[in-house]
């Protein structure tokens, strides 16, 4: 972060060398030796969507992905990720595996168990539902069309997602796209009655800081200068007292950092709402300071981090069962509909076993919960709940969260990346039927809306939100659809409700965040609300699996985890 905002502040203040990035300016960029003399300003005239030295990113309509980026030379991350997975590898064999009940088929879950049968043990994935893939599952409609829980966008700062892939052997079911972050402007159209579209363009010649701060400088559509200058000040004291001053502010919200920092309320406005919505689902009045700057540090200062992919796919068919897959193949099992009805303890508190909802019991010598962390709470046995460990979890709730797929009778003019709404009430949104092989469709759209703020929607009737969201719509296509019916038809929808999807990261949770190492010797937790870096996404349920198991792993290794005699994972 320290050193993203420090370069940013050292342009902005030099005058002459941050004028000499204003747009259009050809000129300028050769001076900087960004293009040549004789390419210049042609080149800078042709963003609309033909490539050139600076930007590549396609014209509206058009379908473009590209090569996947080169992680594992720019990202000091990926590579610790790299190694990470490879200490699994290289752990001594156990003399006895352990028999693990990993309790959720999410990410969270499936990343335990393929890394603890890396590490020689034997998961036993218990998945109440009958889909994998927890927050990210998905499952096909009466016409075979896929509806799926939220749109999932994954980042080249997702350093154990993009290993995943990787050790998988499925690097090429992700689609890259331009390296670009792309804001709608509601209400302001083009020459010919299109949405306008706002573009962050991050220069493929340069590296991280400068890449992320020329596309900054090259935008004046959002924020003035001046703006971007206040918004720089009001960020030195991350400068000066780094990672500190980041975990700090998880007691202030955006809002409040905001006007202690003096920071213009347009900042606010064009850029923090619609960051606040997609990164937590909140707005900025609630999110905490610490989630922003976060973000800012992971895709400043890695070159290639605010990079995004679309699956080619469903989740559960294109990532999920892959990973259950390659933990099966080494002596896992996959139990699909089993519903925990109670913790069973033995007389020193550790786990004894799981009562399920069908009468059986299920005895592991070890257990892991990836639940969501108010389905957890629901769970604890009351033998637990005085425990400071698991009393700090009521610090903490799922936020609701409402995605919609919207299918036309033809195609509308997108663009093939995530698209940031800038609405009150919607986050982001993309047409499928062009970001995604598996969802192509040429001559009609499907778009996925993620719905937020949610709280105040969620428990209205889906055609109230429906109706909504058009209202919405007419004002990001406003020469395609009409409230008389004479443009785009809707053909269906479909919307989904997570009462209490990840936690609400709001000002102050971090204190509540569990590690994953619980004070019962025999019992993990995993999921987005632990403790771990990337927060609440699909990297940090990703990284929280993995997290867990090196725990289990090391405590196997430490003889800490009773073990059960001939421990036969079912018990009548």
């Amino acid at each position: 972060m320290c050193r993203s905002v420090g370069a940013f502040l050292a342009l902005a203040l030099a005058g002459k060398t941050a004028l000499a990035f204003v747009p259009g300016s050809g000129a300028a960029l050769k001076g900087a030796g960004l293009v040549s003399a004789r390419q210049g300003s042609s080149r800078i005239s042709r963003r609309n969507g033909a490539p050139s030295m600076i930007f590549d990113f396609p014209a509206p309509g058009e379908r473009k992905d590209y090569p996947r980026p080169p992680l594992e030379e720019t990202s000091e991350n990926q590579r610790e990720a790299a190694a990470f997975s490879q200490e699994f590898i290289d752990m001594p064999r156990p003399e006895r595996p352990l028999k693990v009940a990993v309790i959720g088929a999410g990410l969270a879950g499936l990343s335990c168990a393929k890394y603890l049968s890396d590490a020689g043990h034997e998961p036993i994935v218990l998945e109440a539902r009958d889909v994998l893939g927890g927050k990210v599952s998905a499952w096909q409609d009466k016409d075979g069309d896929w509806v799926e829980t939220g749109l999932h966008i994954f980042f080249g700062a997702y350093p154990n997602v993009n290993q995943m892939f990787t050790e998988l052997g499925i690097r090429d079911r992700l689609q890259w796209k331009s390296h670009s972050m792309i804001f709608a402007m509601p209400g302001q159209q083009t020459a010919d009655g299109f949405q306008r579209f706002s573009r962050f363009e991050f220069p493929a010649l340069l590296p991280a800081p400068l890449n992320g701060l020329v596309a900054i400088l090259l935008n004046n559509e959002m924020l003035t200068f001046p703006e971007k200058i206040q918004f720089g000040i009001g960020l030195l004291p991350a400068i000066l007292f780094g990672q500190k001053y980041v975990e700090e502010c998880d007691s202030l919200t955006v809002s409040e950092w905001m006007k202690k920092q003096g920071v213009p309320d347009r900042v606010n406005d064009e850029v923090f709402i619609a960051m606040a919505k997609a990164l937590n689902f909140i707005d900025p009045e609630n999110l905490s300071m610490t989630v922003v700057l976060t973000a800012l540090n992971r895709f400043l200062q890695e070159t290639h981090g605010s990079k995004m992919a679309f699956l080619d796919g469903p989740p559960p068919t294109r990532l999920c069962q892959p990973m259950a897959d390659y933990m099966l193949e080494r002596g896992g099992e996959l139990r699909m509909e089993q519903r925990i009805s109670s913790i069973l303890l033995n007389d020193d508190k550790t786990v004894k076993g799981l009562k399920m909802q069908d009468g059986s019991t299920v005895v592991a010598d070890a257990y892991v919960s990836t639940m969501p962390v108010d389905i957890l709470k629901l769970m604890l046995p009351q033998e637990w709940k005085p425990m400071p460990y698991f009393e700090k979890l009521n610090g903490l709730n799922g936020v609701p969260v409402i995605n919609i797929h919207m299918w036309f009778d033809r195609k509308l003019t997108t663009v093939d990346h995530l698209l940031f709404s800038r609405s009150p009430l919607l986050s982001v949104y993309a047409d499928m039927s062009l970001t995604c092989k598996g969802y192509r469709d040429d001559e009609k759209s499907m778009l996925e809306l993620v719905f937020a703020p949610a709280k105040d929607w969620i428990g209205k009737p889906d055609e109230a939100i429906i109706e909504a969201t058009m209202e919405e719509l007419y004002r990001l296509f406003p020469n395609e659809l009409n409230k008389d019916g004479s443009g785009a038809k809707l053909l269906k929808s479909a919307v989904v409700k997570t009462p209490l999807s990840v936690y609400e990261a709001t000002a102050g949770r971090e204190l509540y965040r569990p590690v994953q190492t619980s004070p019962i010797s025999n019992f993990f937790l995993a999921g987005c609300f632990t403790k771990q870096k990337y927060l609440a996404s699909m990297e940090g349920a990703t990284f929280s699996g993995k997290l867990a198991a090196r725990a289990l792993s090391d405590a196997a290794m430490a003889d800490t985890i009773p073990l059960k005699e001939a421990a036969s994972a079912v018990a009548a």
